[in-house]
């Protein structure tokens, strides 16, 4: 028999295996879960939760999908966070520190509280990615935020109203269109593609059977 956990889900107390992730005892516990379970596999943002540890002062955030149960765990999932999401052309918007000022002044307002790094469920340093985005610098804001993936906790807990994670997608979008070295051979084999240099191949591929493709795929050349 698997060891079980005390766990709270919005007040009632279960018991459920030490094994399953939060998302996973919500079911076991009987809950049908028909918004806010997305992609299930940590990637969609959609099960942003908060906990606290019996016993323990500190509020925890985190993804109901990734985080496993532990003993004596408070659990509430947070709604929809209503993010401010500025429409803009990217065509028409350049890389330069004034668009922030435009269509994201509230990142002045940052307090430097950096309760925004400390929720973030993904571990990302947000406060110092919004700070890039205050100066300008796209390229590292970028960076910084690669791995956001939009669940709107840094929103929820900033004092400024930050939109963090509608901040992080303008840099990306700047630095993809206006600052990432070009890649040639994306760009030719794009070409390659609209030319139909792979339908017979792909139309052979496609024909072959399972085992088959599974030895081209064990032996492929993979580029370094």
């Amino acid at each position: 028999m698997e060891k079980k956990v005390n766990v709270f889900l919005f007040g009632k107390k279960y018991q459920v295996p030490e094994s399953l992730t939060i998302m996973k005892a919500m079911e076991y516990a009987g809950y049908q879960l028909v918004r806010g379970c997305g992609c299930r596999n940590g990637f969609c943002g959609a099960c942003a939760t908060i906990y606290r540890i019996h016993g323990q002062q500190e509020l925890k955030t985190c993804l109901a999908c990734q985080t496993k149960v532990e003993e004596g765990m408070y659990v509430a999932t947070l709604p929809f966070f209503p993010l401010v999401k500025k429409v803009y052309d990217v065509e028409k918007v350049s890389p330069e520190a004034q668009i922030m000022m435009q269509l994201y002044p509230e990142i002045y307002s940052c307090i430097g509280c950096n309760a925004c790094t400390k929720s973030c469920t993904q571990g990302l340093n947000v406060m110092q990615y919004i700070a890039y985005a205050q100066r300008g610098d796209f390229t590292n804001c970028a960076e910084e935020s690669f791995d956001c993936v939009m669940c709107g906790v840094c929103s929820a807990r900033c004092p400024a109203g930050i939109s963090h994670p509608q901040v992080a997608v303008l840099a990306r979008r700047l630095y993809g269109k206006y600052i990432a070295p070009k890649s040639e051979h994306l760009e030719k084999r794009v070409a390659e593609i609209n030319n139909g240099d792979y339908v017979k191949l792909l139309e052979d591929v496609m024909n072959k059977p399972v085992e088959q493709l599974k030895e081209l795929y064990n032996n492929r050349e993979i580029e370094k």
